[in-house]
């Protein structure tokens, strides 16, 4: 799978070699590894091309278990958007975008593709995403794509020795 899909603000495309350095750039910020489950603070070199390495088989397959896209706008990599824990019929959306790039519809429109892509080109019925209470900007973007919350799971993550509640999204087709 090699999807490119260009829009007028950006360019959703998959990860590739080269794309480490721009992603070390805009995601070593505590307010996005805060936000985000997955991201650790400092965020190094070294896991960003950890991160890109572990995608890069998963373009090939038929029927992947994640789909990551870079997003990106001039020549680089500016935030990320994709799909995980793909099965049957759901997975689960997650995302994050250099802070230079907030409040300017671009995770909005983002979300709205890449929710289309997971309907039509992996013929998924359930796509959902969790974020944290205070992420009011995460929680507002999936209500615009048509998300609606499902719950709050208590005590759900484990992030900063801490443990969290999350809103869970869901969109059904």
């Amino acid at each position: 799978m090699q999807d490119i899909i260009k829009t007028k603000l950006f360019i959703l495309r998959p990860l590739k070699k080269g794309d480490e350095p721009a992603i070390f750039k805009h995601v070593n910020n505590p307010k996005i590894a805060d936000a985000v489950l997955e991201i650790p603070y400092p965020y190094k070199l070294k896991d960003a091309v950890k991160w890109v390495k572990d995608n890069l088989p998963e373009y090939k397959k038929k029927r992947p278990k994640k789909f990551n896209f870079g997003i990106v706008i001039g020549d680089q990599v500016v935030g990320a958007i994709g799909l995980t824990n793909i099965t049957k019929h759901k997975a689960e959306i997650g995302y994050w975008l250099g802070e230079k790039f907030w409040g300017k519809g671009i995770m909005t429109q983002a979300i709205s593709f890449v929710t289309k892509y997971g309907q039509e080109k992996l013929g998924l019925v359930r796509i959902y995403g969790h974020a944290f209470p205070f992420n009011k900007a995460s929680m507002r973007v999936l209500e615009k794509n048509g998300y609606q919350l499902e719950g709050i799971l208590k005590k759900n993550v484990l992030k900063n020795k801490k443990f969290l509640d999350t809103h869970l999204f869901a969109k059904i087709k």
